[in-house]
């Protein structure tokens, strides 16, 4: 089986003791593509020079996370269309709307998020989502580039399952964490994953976070790893009363598409 891990924050400091060894790791798991996430103008710069030393196996993505955009500057704009001229990345984001933490003001965050879903329009980029608790306000930007809107995946999603139809309504693509592996927190994602087709879903880590609850034996240092996807994949599989093999070569080749790697 071959897998890939759509969102990564491998410039995280906690990879900076054995970054090259959680490579190693990954692939011997069977991940073989890995999209490192860029959330802010430093951490995309990072993950797109880092991705180029590890071509056919590292991608990235360009972009301004909600959290981040109160402390982004107007020239981070063009800098990020630059990045995006680069052959390793391969989206644009992590960008969106963040209405639960609000950790930068919501009209700054929406500013922010109509630029970059313009520069994805204007370059037809896929769009790397983020959206919490800002569903209607994210899909009225969205709807304002109807016609041009490139391709989208809701990172990490953990939303009800009316949250789940109004995305699949527009096409969107949907990327599952290990969060669908909480007992306490992502029951409701058991209930609902199949729904999404597979030529929609898309598996990613979000490591170091999010490290799978039910995971044995856990991590001594408690960080997620890409290495540790298939253990997500078992979850969803089962969720889908499908074989693993199944959900895991939709799930590759509707990345393989979706990024055009």
């Amino acid at each position: 089986m071959e897998l890939a891990d759509i969102g990564l924050n491998l410039m995280h400091r906690r990879f900076d003791p054995d970054r090259s060894a959680v490579l190693e790791r990954a692939k011997a798991a069977g991940v073989t593509r890995m999209v490192l996430t860029g959330t802010c103008l430093s951490s995309s710069q990072a993950t797109a020079a880092y991705a180029l030393e590890y071509p056919g196996q590292l991608y990235s993505t360009a972009g301004i996370h909600p959290h981040d955009t109160e402390r982004a500057q107007k020239s981070d704009l063009q800098a990020l269309r630059h990045l995006a001229a680069q052959s390793q990345v391969v989206a644009i984001g992590e960008c969106g709307l963040d209405f639960n933490r609000d950790f930068s003001p919501r009209p700054v965050q929406e500013a922010w998020f109509e630029a970059q879903v313009a520069l994805a329009s204007e370059l037809q980029k896929p769009l790397f989502l983020h959206e919490r608790e800002a569903q209607p306000r994210l899909l009225e930007i969205l709807a304002g580039f109807q016609g041009a809107l490139p391709a989208c995946v809701v990172h990490c999603f953990t939303g009800s399952a009316s949250e789940l139809a109004l995305y699949l309504a527009q096409d969107f693509y949907i990327g599952i964490t290990g969060w669908i592996c909480d007992e306490r927190r992502g029951l409701h994602l058991q209930e609902i994953v199949s729904q999404i087709p597979l030529n929609r879903l898309m598996l990613e880590t979000d490591a170091p976070f999010l490290t799978p609850r039910d995971l044995r034996p856990k991590p001594k240092n408690g960080r997620n790893e890409p290495a540790f996807l298939p253990h997500i994949l078992s979850t969803v599989a089962r969720c889908y009363g499908l074989p693993e093999e199944t959900v895991a070569a939709a799930s590759f080749e509707t990345t393989r598409q979706f990024f055009r790697i």
